[in-house]
């Protein structure tokens, strides 16, 4: 039995026993994969792990010369009117949350405004504080759309084509630009792709995709998040923990957690079961790799 087996059946036997709600789990260790199934295997909400994809698209504009991550987003949407501090706000502070600007989640946040981004950017900044907001990616995403287009569309040929997920389908705006936070549907296995794009630092199948750096600062130079175990620090849309390990984590339960050379990638519908299952999974990749 191979490692990715052994951490599979483990975390499976945990899940039922637990009650955790789980759809789908696939475990990558070393060039070895397991994959299990509670239900139908269909597109779904990734939620917060979006957050991930949008770094990406950031972080490949900044390689194409398109935009730089350190220069204030007011540069990019000139006749945007900003609040006392925004004219300071990078695509980085937007991304790593802490542009300092209060504007908190709501469930009808893309329609509490005439325009999500433009209510964002006109409140005032307090300074590189924290406050982890989908308002604060969207308008990021946002920035970065006025200099290379829809990102739905720049993404299809650099990212998810390479990938081979096709037909990508990700929740609008009024304005029609992306959700970014949240709202990009994909398969469990579609989303196991993109964790081993990032287990591998940007490269796919020998090609690639992105520069690593833009990988190592989604869990690098980690800022502080609070005080709350596994949400105590953040970076470029990556948590630290549990433990040793870093993930992507979306609501509800849609988890890439990463250590060392496994990714574990799950997809659920029980947000308060997340982080035991989360921490299980750690501590079983670590008994796997010291067996």
């Amino acid at each position: 039995m191979t490692r990715a087996q052994t951490v599979r059946d483990r975390i499976v036997d945990q899940v039922e026993t637990s009650g955790f709600v789980a759809h789908g789990l696939h475990v990558r260790v070393a060039s070895d994969t397991a994959e299990h199934r509670w239900t139908e295997d269909v597109r779904e909400d990734i939620h917060s792990v979006a957050k991930g994809v949008c770094v990406l698209a950031a972080g490949m504009a900044a390689d194409e010369g398109a935009v730089s991550l350190d220069e204030p987003v007011s540069t990019y949407l000139p006749d945007f009117q900003l609040g006392d501090g925004a004219d300071e706000v990078t695509l980085r502070h937007l991304l790593t949350m802490t542009s300092g600007i209060d504007l908190p989640w709501s469930e009808t946040l893309m329609t509490d405004w005439p325009d999500l981004a433009r209510e964002f950017l006109r409140r005032p900044s307090s300074g590189r504080t924290f406050q982890y907001s989908n308002a604060s990616t969207y308008t990021a995403m946002t920035a970065l759309a006025a200099r290379v287009g829809d990102i739905g569309d720049y993404l299809a040929p650099r990212l998810f084509g390479p990938l081979g997920i096709d037909d990508v389908e990700w929740e609008r705006s009024p304005q029609g630009r992306i959700a970014a936070g949240g709202g990009l549907s994909l398969r469990t296995e579609e989303l196991a792709r993109l964790g081993l794009l990032i287990r591998d630092r940007g490269v796919w199948k020998d090609r690639r995709v992105i520069t690593s750096g833009w990988v190592d600062a989604m869990h690098t130079n980690w800022v502080v998040a609070g005080e709350s175990p596994t949400y105590d620090r953040y970076a470029l849309a990556g948590w630290g923990g549990p433990g040793p390990a870093w993930r992507l984590h979306g609501a509800h339960g849609q988890l890439l957690i990463f250590l060392d050379d496994a990714v574990v990638t799950i997809t659920a519908d029980d947000h308060f079961g997340a982080d035991d299952v989360a921490t299980f999974a750690v501590e079983t990749l670590i008994a796997a790799r010291e067996s």
